[in-house]
C-alpha cells in the first residue's frame, strides 16, 4: 500500500515536471521566435555584394548613355550613396585629395603659395596674401584677380578646384596670369611653392604678439583644433604670463573642431590633475573613453578666464567650453553654441581614399550631451547682423584692405558687445580678488607669500595699489 501511494506521488510528480518542462520550451521557443522576425533574415554581406556586383555589371554594359562609364566612378558613387543613406552629414567618403587637403588643415601646413583667394562677383580674387609667403613677395595685392592658373583659365573654376591647383609639394612651381583693376594691368608671373604655416591661435589683431591690456588682461583666439593648437597656446601664455597675466579671455567663437586630443590637451591647460575633461561612447566597446587632465596642472594657477562663444562654436571647441564651464573654471560668454557632439574616425583605405565616420558621441564631465542640444553660456550677449558683419571683417586675412578707406575706419571703430562684457566680468572679478587681499593683508601683519593671495590669483601691484 506503502509503495503503491509512493509510485502514484512519484508519477504526479513526474508528470508536473513535465509540464514545466513543456512550458519552458514553449516560452523560449516563442521568444526565439519573436527575436528571428525582429531581426533579417540575411545579415551578412554576401548575398548583397553579389547582388550589388550583379547591378554593376548590368548597368556597366547595358546603360544606354554610359559610354564613358567606368566601374571607378560607379563605386565612387555607390560608396557616396552608401554613407549619405546615414543621413548623418558628418560622415563621408574621402577621395585621396580630399583627404589630403584634410591632413593638411589638421598639420596647419601645406605646400601652396599664401594666397587667400574667395570668389567675388564670379572672380578668382586675391583676399589677401600671407606675409612671408610666395604671393607676398612677388607683389600680389588683395583685389588682384587670378586669371589663369597653368594653362587653365579660371573663370569658370570652381574655389574648391583653384585652391587645389595653387597648392602642391613645396619646390614645384606654378604660373599665374593676374589683372589688377586698380591700374588696369595684366601681367604673368612663375611662382615657387613654398611650406605654408597656418597659425592656429592668435591675438586680437590676428598677429602673435598677445599684448596685455592697461588692467592685464590678455587675449588669445583659437581659431580651430588642429596637430599644434595646444603648442601654439602654451607659447601664447607663457609670453603673457612673462607680463603679469591677470586675467584671460579665450575666443572659441567660429571655430568649428577639429581633434579631439587637442581639445584635450587644450584643456589640460587649465585644470590640476585627475579632472574629467570629456567621455566618448560609441556602439562598438572600444568608443567608450574618458579623458583626464594629467599634465603638470593649471597653468594659470587660477587666473580668471572667460571663453566667447556663439553658434559658429562647435565640436572640439565645444568639449573645451563645456568642460571649463562643468569644472566652474571659466566664464562662458556669448550665444549657444552649435551642438555638434559626435566623434569622427577617420579610417584611411588602400588606394589613398578615407572614410570619415560618426564612431561615438561626446559628453561633459558632468554627463551632459551636447549634441543637437548645444551650450548655454552663463552670460548671454547676442550680436546684431552688422556686428557679426563687422567683426569677421575685422577676422578675416585682408578683410580689412578689401573696403574702402571710410569703411575701414568704419569697421575698425565697431564695438564687440560679446568682448566687452567677457572684459567686464573679468575686471569685476580681479577687484574682489583685490578687495579680498587687501582685508587679508590687513588682519596679517606677517608678510605673506604671494601665492597664498587669493589662491595666487592677484599681482602684488593690486594688493599694494588696493591698501588704504
Amino acid at each position: 500500500m506503502l509503495w503503491r501511494n509512493m509510485t502514484k506521488r512519484s508519477s504526479q510528480v513526474l508528470h508536473l515536471l513535465l509540464i514545466v518542462v513543456l512550458m519552458l520550451n514553449l516560452g523560449m521557443g516563442a521568444r526565439m521566435y519573436h527575436q528571428a522576425v525582429r531581426q533579417p533574415r540575411d545579415d551578412t554581406p554576401y548575398p548583397h555584394l553579389a547582388l550589388f556586383s550583379r547591378v554593376l555589371e548590368i548597368v556597366h554594359r547595358e546603360y544606354a548613355n554610359g559610354t564613358n562609364l567606368t566601374y571607378r566612378s560607379l563605386v565612387r558613387g555607390a560608396l557616396n550613396g552608401l554613407l549619405d543613406s546615414l543621413q548623418d552629414p558628418y560622415s563621408e567618403f574621402l577621395e585621396p585629395d580630399r583627404f589630403q587637403d584634410l591632413q593638411d588643415d589638421a598639420e596647419g601646413e601645406f605646400g601652396g603659395l599664401g594666397l587667400v583667394v574667395a570668389i567675388r562677383e564670379g572672380q578668382l580674387t586675391v583676399v589677401s596674401s600671407m606675409e612671408d609667403s610666395p604671393g607676398f613677395k612677388a607683389g600680389i595685392l588683395s583685389g588682384d584677380r587670378i586669371i589663369r592658373i597653368g594653362d587653365e583659365s579660371a573663370e569658370q573654376m570652381s574655389l574648391e578646384d583653384a585652391v587645389r591647383r595653387l597648392r602642391g609639394p613645396p619646390g614645384t612651381q606654378v604660373s599665374l596670369t593676374l589683372y589688377r583693376p586698380s591700374t588696369d594691368r595684366t601681367w604673368t608671373v612663375t611662382l615657387q611653392r613654398a611650406v605654408i604655416q597656418v597659425d592656429m591661435v592668435k591675438d586680437l589683431h590676428n598677429r602673435k604678439e598677445f599684448p596685455l591690456n592697461e588692467d592685464g588682461i590678455g587675449y588669445v583666439r583659437i581659431t580651430q583644433f588642429g596637430e599644434k593648437t595646444d603648442r601654439e597656446l602654451r607659447q601664447a601664455l607663457e609670453k603673457m604670463k612673462s607680463r603679469n597675466l591677470r586675467a584671460l579671455v579665450v575666443d572659441l567663437r567660429w571655430n568649428p573642431g577639429g581633434l579631439l586630443e587637442q581639445a584635450v590637451a587644450v584643456s589640460e591647460e587649465f585644470l590640476e590633475p585627475g579632472r574629467l575633461i570629456v567621455r566618448t561612447q560609441g556602439r562598438n566597446p572600444q568608443q567608450n573613453r574618458e579623458y583626464y587632465a594629467r599634465r603638470r596642472g593649471d597653468q594659470l594657477h587660477g587666473v580668471p578666464v572667460a571663453v566667447l562663444v556663439n553658434m559658429g562654436t562647435a565640436s572640439a571647441a565645444e568639449i573645451v567650453a563645456g568642460c571649463l564651464q562643468d569644472h566652474k573654471r571659466a566664464l562662458l560668454v556669448g550665444e549657444k553654441t552649435f551642438g555638434k557632439g559626435s566623434v569622427q574616425s577617420v579610417i584611411p583605405l588602400p588606394d589613398g581614399s578615407a572614410l570619415r565616420l560618426t564612431t561615438a558621441k561626446y559628453y561633459t564631465p558632468s554627463g551632459r550631451s551636447i549634441h543637437e542640444a548645444g551650450i548655454e553660456p552663463d552670460e548671454t550677449v547676442s550680436l546684431s547682423e552688422e556686428e557679426t558683419r563687422e567683426l569677421l571683417l575685422m577676422r578675416a586675412p585682408g578683410g580689412l584692405q578689401s573696403l574702402t578707406p571710410e569703411a575701414q575706419e568704419r569697421v575698425k571703430r565697431a564695438r564687440d558687445p560679446q568682448l566687452d562684457r567677457a572684459m567686464e566680468k573679468l575686471r569685476a572679478m580681479l577687484a574682489h580678488q583685490a578687495q579680498q587681499a587687501a582685508e587679508f593683508m590687513g588682519y596679517n601683519p606677517l608678510p605673506v607669500n604671494r601665492t597664498l593671495l587669493s589662491a595666487g590669483q592677484c599681482l602684488r601691484e593690486t594688493v599694494r595699489a588696493a591698501l588704504p
